[in-house]
């Protein structure tokens, strides 16, 4: 497992070209994205300064779904998010929840263990896109 149950990985890009990056891989997947948040944006409209900081919330019913018929605690941490963020040196990572987690943080039975499967796969495949350099 990662730290504490997520897995945190460098960006060649800034935040918000990350998160449109992840935001445009989840869409070509055909899943949904339920919200992208800025949170430096609101931070600022409240009087506050953060560095830059975006979440974007998407996922499947397909996926989410079996979970949540395991255990229905699970829809807390569905659907899946990815955090981008810049840290104090400027450099960009993006963050996000290991499936694995997930299905021990909820005690989910091996009926969950193929939708988990594809939740860790398609996750590490989305982020690949979202934070890797283009290919010349």
């Amino acid at each position: 497992m990662g730290d504490q149950g997520m897995v945190t990985v460098a960006s060649a890009w800034g935040v918000g070209a990350t998160i449109d990056r992840l935001q445009a891989a989840a869409t070509e997947a055909d899943l949904l994205v339920f919200a992208r948040i800025d949170h430096a944006g609101n931070a600022a409209r409240a009087g506050f300064e953060l560095r830059p900081t975006e979440l974007l919330i998407f996922g499947n019913p397909r996926g989410g779904t079996p979970l949540m018929r395991d255990r229905q605690t699970s829809g807390i941490d569905l659907p899946v998010k990815a955090l981008a963020w810049e840290d104090a040196d400027g450099k960009v990572w993006l963050t996000y929840n290991e499936a694995r987690w997930l299905a021990d943080r909820h005690g989910l039975g091996a009926g969950s263990e193929s939708a988990v499967e594809a939740i860790e796969t398609g996750l590490a495949r989305l982020v690949r896109h979202a934070t890797e350099p283009a290919v010349q």
